[in-house]
């Protein structure tokens, strides 16, 4: 998985994550948490707050 791979990444977290409010989530666990992703192998450095964002909309959205 790369950053851009936001609902690929959004669901993992649902699965990983199970008991979590994804609206409750720290920008920077949100980060170290998708970089602990069995399969995540991406550059830290290409994680912008935009890419964030996008990934806690997709896992909110997946929640519901």
């Amino acid at each position: 998985m790369k950053w851009t791979d936001i609902h690929e990444i959004a669901a993992a977290l649902y699965d990983s994550q199970p008991d979590t409010d994804p609206a409750t989530v720290r920008f920077t666990e949100l980060r170290a948490w998708v970089m602990a992703l069995p399969g995540f192998e991406d550059d830290p450095n290409r994680c912008g707050e935009k890419i964030l964002e996008a990934i806690q909309q997709a896992w909110i959205d997946e929640a519901d």
